[in-house]
């Protein structure tokens, strides 16, 4: 690709960001880094510093970095992906409701419950006025939150917002589907949490 297009061709700059999110799936991740910040620069030379395609490259960056504990790496990446999504995009557009949550997650890695939960929800608004309730958008980010309000001790709302989940994850996508499995297994494990003298395993994880 780079012999037959200029090393500033956005196809150059797709081609590297694909083969770094390749990368990240094999563990490779010095070198997905590498490919990240190479396509993001190509992208900011020649769309600008406030095209989407930018806020993409950033919000994979971030992820990446989140990935490896690098949180004060990740936010100030989220945070300007985000910007721009919400001055390019219509504010209900699927992507924001994405970068919300991932930035949520970000937060929730620091303990900070309070931030978190407010993108959760805000993600979760967005998801619900564009894709309907019966989504698996939807039902992710339930389970996502209902996750933070376990963590919190706030154990009534989580197990409310996890059966939703639950259900909706039962019906959109079948009983054996490893996200519906994962959702039933948290939904026992924090019914356990809750019985007197009853230690739970660790809790599920998110999807």
């Amino acid at each position: 690709m780079k012999r037959q297009l200029s090393i500033d061709h956005l196809d150059t700059a797709t081609s590297l960001n694909n083969l770094a999110i390749l990368y990240c799936f094999q563990g490779r991740f010095s070198e997905a880094e590498t490919f990240f910040t190479q396509s993001l620069e190509i992208r900011e030379r020649q769309l600008g510093e406030d095209d989407p395609l930018v806020a993409a490259n950033l919000n994979n960056l971030a992820e990446l970095y989140r990935s490896q504990g690098r949180y004060s790496e990740a936010e100030p990446l989220y945070l300007r992906s985000l910007e721009i999504m919400k001055q390019r995009l219509d504010a209900d557009h699927p992507t924001i409701a994405a970068s919300l949550n991932n930035l949520a997650l970000l937060y929730y890695a620091q303990c900070r419950y309070g931030e978190a939960e407010t993108l959760f929800l805000e993600s979760l608004e967005i998801k619900k006025r564009h894709l309907g309730v019966e989504h698996p958008a939807v039902a992710k980010s339930l389970h996502n939150l209902s996750k933070l309000y376990y963590y919190q001790g706030r154990y009534s709302e989580a197990e409310a917002l996890l059966t939703q989940s639950l259900k909706s994850r039962q019906n959109l996508l079948g009983e054996n589907h490893p996200d519906t499995v994962d959702s039933l297994r948290g939904l026992e494990l924090l019914r356990n949490k809750q019985k007197p003298s009853t230690q739970a395993g660790s809790f599920w994880i998110f999807r």
